[in-house]
């Protein structure tokens, strides 16, 4: 633990106790700010496009939960769909007419999904798809993208590879738990398409958009060419749209580039915040899950009230016109980011689709650009390869004001270097 400032001297005495609870003191890892080294700030409460940690120092925000608020946070009408359906119980066991006006929703968006199965987790909902997959195809072997991540269930941990049987990446992993998984790169059809046809795949899994490695965007025709191989060898195409779902258009990433998977995994936005996840696809495959057929899946949580009430709210706002005026929003804070970047000499590369983008900081740069951003009110994803994401709550003033500090910023590490 570095030294406490002044300035976020209750963050740091909270950080302190959590790590006599949790391990590194978060619960989820990326939190800890190890890429970019510093003490977290811990946060109290947040609305529109800021955040503010328990010191009061107000933050613009562009991690937005790892993408599920969209519309910023504490929208009124999520805030006041979570309220009323708290106030009705907050989990029932059973199922409740949430879940049924959100799954109408999702269907209604995703020509692809003709019936769903929620969750509570992404990584649930990808683990579901696959061993869907395998029961449906009568296969083992799956393939996933290097740089990929769908989770952390124990067959997509695995290392990066090219072609090769996958190793654990991850203690506590067992070798069987991941040989049946192979991994080759992300926009290299000829991989997939030589993998498939040498393999009994049972399905290909990939990040349509790649948003754990930065944003990355497929190449020409590589989606539609993962569709094209995957049907002819038999091999179930899975879309993990957990980031891009709801985000990059209301049909996700196969609407946008018009390809159909057979097989959908969603979460964020579909709870509006809350925990949820969700797989869905052909009815004839859905038609295998428990208790319609013989893929057991199950989850006490699973529909709950409040996280499907949020993503009814949620969804319900999410018009042509919001994501006309996110797409405008996002190319003022790229060309500005691109432009600032220019000026200062800075070596940065920023890739974008729809209303997220990375900012990608040559050299080892990025923790310096990071914390000169905290320092100056904006709240950036604690690790170089994630995505920033931008909310309907983000004003003109606010984008303007970001990439003003982000050229200040550039300015300092170019003169550092």
């Amino acid at each position: 633990m570095t030294a406490i400032s002044e300035s976020t001297r209750r963050s740091g005495e909270l950080m302190e106790r959590a790590e006599r609870l949790f391990p590194g003191g978060v619960n989820s890892p990326v939190r800890a700010f190890r890429s970019v080294g510093g003490t977290p700030r811990v946060i109290e409460r947040a609305s529109g496009a800021r955040v503010w940690d328990v010191d009061g120092n107000e933050l613009i925000d562009y991690v937005g939960s790892w993408g599920p608020m969209i519309l910023g946070h504490a929208h009124p009408a999520v805030v006041d769909a979570v309220q009323r359906a708290a106030a009705r119980g907050t989990s029932y066991g059973a199922p409740n007419p949430h879940e049924v006006e959100l799954g109408e929703l999702i269907v209604g968006a995703m020509p692809s999904i003709e019936r769903l199965r929620f969750v509570s987790s992404g990584t649930e909902a990808a683990m579901s798809a696959i061993r869907l997959a395998r029961a449906a195809t009568g296969r083992e072997t799956i393939v996933k993208m290097a740089g990929g991540y769908h989770g952390h269930a124990d067959a997509l941990l695995v290392e990066p590879g090219s072609g090769a049987i996958g190793m654990p990446a991850s203690a506590g992993v067992t070798i069987g738990a991941a040989r049946d998984t192979l991994v080759v790169p992300y926009n290299d059809l000829d991989a997939v398409d030589r993998i498939v046809r040498e393999h009994d795949v049972a399905a290909v899994i990939v990040e349509p958009v790649a948003a754990n490695m930065g944003v990355v965007t497929p190449l020409s025709g590589y989606l539609e060419g993962l569709r094209a191989s995957t049907a002819r060898h038999g091999t179930l195409l899975i879309f993990d749209e957990v980031i891009t779902g709801f985000r990059v258009a209301r049909g996700g990433a196969q609407q946008r580039y018009g390809v159909t998977p057979d097989l959908t995994v969603l979460g964020k936005i579909i709870g509006g915040g809350l925990p949820v996840g969700a797989y869905g696809g052909r009815a004839d495959l859905m038609s295998l899950v428990a208790p319609a057929g013989p893929v057991y899946q199950a989850g006490t949580l699973s529909g709950n009230p409040l996280a499907m009430a949020a993503g009814v709210a949620t969804l319900s706002h999410l018009d042509d016109g919001l994501y006309a005026n996110l797409e405008i929003a996002a190319t003022r804070l790229e060309d500005g980011l691109v432009a600032a970047a220019d000026a200062a000499g800075a070596s940065v590369q920023v890739s974008r689709l729809a209303s997220m983008l990375t900012v990608f900081v040559n050299d080892g740069a990025y923790p310096a650009f990071f914390h000169a951003m905290l320092a100056a009110g904006f709240l950036l994803p604690p690790s170089q390869h994630e995505a920033w994401f931008i909310s309907a709550a983000h004003r003109v003033e606010d984008l303007d004001a970001t990439i003003d500090a982000a050229r200040a910023a550039f300015d300092r590490i170019h003169e550092d270097r």
